[in-house]
């Protein structure tokens, strides 16, 4: 599974794109510091949150990164 972080404009908040082994989109979910993940089962990343946050909050914005848990 691949991960990318986009910027947000204006009203519209950060989100993170996931992506399959096809880079086809998975699923995406808007991003704020500081504030829970939601609906994280659904893409079976439940249980690791902590790593994913520190995971997102090092990357820089539109670079494709591929998530090794």
């Amino acid at each position: 599974m691949y991960i990318i972080k986009v910027k947000g404009k204006k009203k519209i908040p950060n989100y993170i794109q996931l992506r399959d082994e096809n880079f086809m989109l998975v699923g995406y979910f808007s991003y704020r510091e500081g504030r829970p993940f939601r609906s994280l089962e659904k893409f079976g990343l439940e249980g690791k949150e902590k790593q994913l946050e520190s995971i997102i909050e090092k990357m820089p914005f539109g670079k494709l990164k591929q998530l090794e848990f």
